[in-house]
């Protein structure tokens, strides 16, 4: 490769929990560049899960985004004229931004009043292993299990 690899941003842990995945789950959250009131949708959302299921709503959001996680994609390779779907590994990093990201799309599909209660509804369905996200990395599971078979086509 020409140009350097760029340095890895450190992202500072959020004021109320001290967890730095909750911040970067906060900037996916964020649109328009309004943090405060991301940091709000998410604390409302953990609240209300916290309050109906009577657990830690930090845990249960944990376990949700693990859920949610994918750990095998597909890449289309072109091959001799022809294009082939090719499951592949991923990186940590991007597998949880893959989590997140799905989590909050699937949130916002949702038709609950407020954000804060479409997230609260997502994560405890994601933690139930229920609902949108947890399907997609169902079918992105299933997709990389049946083109298995050219998995000797990686780059």
């Amino acid at each position: 490769m020409r140009k350097t690899k760029p340095k890895k941003r450190i992202i500072l842990p959020d004021p109320k929990y001290n967890d730095p995945m909750v911040t970067k789950f906060v900037n996916n959250i964020m649109l328009c560049g309004k943090k405060s009131l991301a940091y709000d949708i998410f604390y409302e959302a953990i609240d209300l899960v916290s309050a109906k299921t009577q657990e830690d709503g930090l845990e249960v959001f944990k376990t949700a985004l693990a859920n949610v996680t994918p750990s095998v994609e597909v890449r289309s390779r072109r091959v001799g004229g022809a294009t082939f779907q090719i499951p592949s590994e991923i990186r940590p990093s991007r597998k949880q931004s893959i989590g997140m990201k799905n989590l909050i799309g699937f949130a916002r599909k949702r038709h609950e009043k407020s954000m804060g209660q479409k997230l609260a509804a997502e994560i405890m369905a994601a933690a139930k292993e229920e609902g949108g996200a947890f399907k997609r990395k169902e079918d992105t599971h299933r997709m990389a299990e049946a083109n298995k078979a050219f998995s000797h086509f990686r780059f």
